[in-house]
């Protein structure tokens, strides 16, 4: 996992502090060295989801049968506004503990529940709490992205915990662009360069962020090497064009995107503009919680477009473009330089110790190991993660998770859950979980069974249909 894509075999990763000091085979290291053994497993970089929005983790799996509209009704204009600050602390935590357990050593917190300061020292509060990196991309979808940015409380929050936070903990600002021909997003794009941070965009979500947003960002100068534009699912070549030309790069979220409407997973679109991609989970209201369903379920949308397109000309695909190696390369590697951290995503001397290490004895799926490339991304889960380090501290051995009192987390979280309920009331939580669900339509079947003349016949085909005899017996 270095510069040339590097498979080292029996090989040692040494780590002093908080870096990679050495790799390679029989290393010789100090007198007093902890060893873990990795003999028939995988060691690879930490890695790291450009976008999850942590402060939902507590609602997991509430939102499974949801429509995208159905989740910005049931967040942005009805219910997410009840969400006290303890509320996205109890979500943070979660999400936090359950990113690591996952081998996620770094996590974008997208965070745009931030409907007061509160809020956000709550959700700060539940990052620092657990040994893990993080970004809090400060958002809120209960006003203006022009109006919170311009409030001096929330300027101030953002420079008083950027200061000392040192290296695991980050800030973006997490807000979108409708394309109103007003641009009034300009003055939150102001905000975000006179506070030397960067912006991380929905771009490209069917309804709701389009073309025309793009189009805005570029012609008044807010596209730079540092935005993230999460989804661009639905944008059209020229925004792919202005995207790859700035220095962007985007973060798909293909469960997200397969499953709730915001358009087709774009990277079968993105690897021909040479855009630079990094993966992400979005959301655990809906889905899971880890990056290995993100690079199965990549590998799988850009491979289907692939024959779908291909079988459209009366043409067969005999190469897949999109490899396992790269969504490898897009869980780390991508998600590093989309944060602009260089010394995140590879294991070379020197980098910071994330790292991850797939083994799993018990489990027969563990061998042959053959490909790791393709053992991560078709066979392995976070069941397999055996050992997980951030920035040098063991924050997961022997499949158990350290220093992680679950048993407070669950409290949390139950208190939130009990609070929700109980303040949107039995039925509205029901229906919430449970929308409609519409009609389908049977088509006409032109093909009916009839009845049998011959008893022979009868007989002959009942032996394995399973008919009755004619009086129903």
């Amino acid at each position: 996992m270095d510069d040339a894509g590097t498979v080292l075999e029996n090989a040692d990763v040494l780590v002093v502090d908080d870096r990679v000091a050495a790799v390679g085979a029989a290393l010789d290291v100090p007198d007093g060295t902890f060893e873990i053994d990795a003999t028939g497993g995988i060691v690879m970089p930490g890695m790291i989801d450009t976008h999850r929005h942590m402060w939902q983790t507590a609602m997991r799996g509430y939102g499974a049968d949801w429509t995208l509209t159905q989740y910005f009704v049931w967040y942005y204009l009805e219910h997410g506004k009840v969400f006290r600050p303890q509320d996205v602390h109890a979500g943070n935590l979660v999400s936090a503990w359950d990113a690591l357990e996952a081998g996620v050593t770094t996590t974008v917190d997208w965070s745009h529940g931030l409907q007061s300061v509160d809020h956000a020292e709550a959700a700060v509060d539940a990052l620092q709490a657990v040994p893990g990196r993080f970004v809090l991309a400060y958002g809120n979808i209960q006003a203006a992205p022009w109006e919170w940015t311009a409030d001096k409380s929330v300027q101030s929050f953002l420079e008083r915990r950027r200061t000392g936070a040192g290296d695991m903990l980050g800030f973006q600002l997490a807000f979108d662009v409708t394309g109103d021909p007003e641009f009034p997003e300009r003055a939150a794009f102001e905000v975000a360069r006179e506070l030397g941070l960067p912006v991380t965009t929905h771009a490209g979500v069917w309804g709701a962020t389009n073309d025309a947003g793009i189009k805005l960002m570029h012609e008044n100068g807010f596209m730079t090497p540092e935005n993230v534009y999460v989804h661009a699912a639905t944008l059209e070549p020229d925004s792919y064009h202005r995207i790859a030309a700035t220095g962007g790069s985007i973060s798909v979220s293909t469960e997200s995107e397969q499953s709730a409407g915001q358009g087709y997973p774009p990277t079968w679109q993105v690897r021909r503009h040479d855009i630079p991609v990094s993966l992400s989970m979005d959301t655990s209201v809906w889905w899971s919680g880890d990056l290995f369903s993100a690079m199965r379920t990549t590998l799988g949308a850009d491979r289907s477009r692939e024959h779908l397109e291909a079988h459209i000309k009366g043409d067969t695909v005999t190469n897949v473009h999109l490899r396992a190696e790269h969504v490898v390369q897009w869980a780390t590697r991508g998600g590093a330089a989309a944060l602009g951290r260089d010394d995140l995503g590879s294991l070379q001397p020197g980098k910071k110790a994330d790292v991850v290490l797939i083994k799993n004895d018990a489990s027969p799926v563990s061998f042959p190991l053959l490909n790791p490339y393709g053992h991560i991304a078709f066979q392995a889960q976070r069941g397999d993660v055996h050992t997980v380090l951030v920035d040098g501290r063991v924050v997961k051995y022997q499949h158990r998770l350290v220093g992680a009192d679950l048993a407070a987390v669950r409290g949390q979280v139950q208190d939130t859950v009990e609070y929700l309920r109980s303040t949107l009331g039995a039925d509205a939580w029901a229906g919430g979980m449970n929308p409609d669900l519409p009609h389908d339509e049977v088509l006409d079947n032109p093909y009916q069974y009839t009845a049998y003349k011959s008893d022979s016949t009868h007989q002959a085909r009942g032996s394995v249909f399973g008919l009755t005899a004619d009086d129903g017996s």
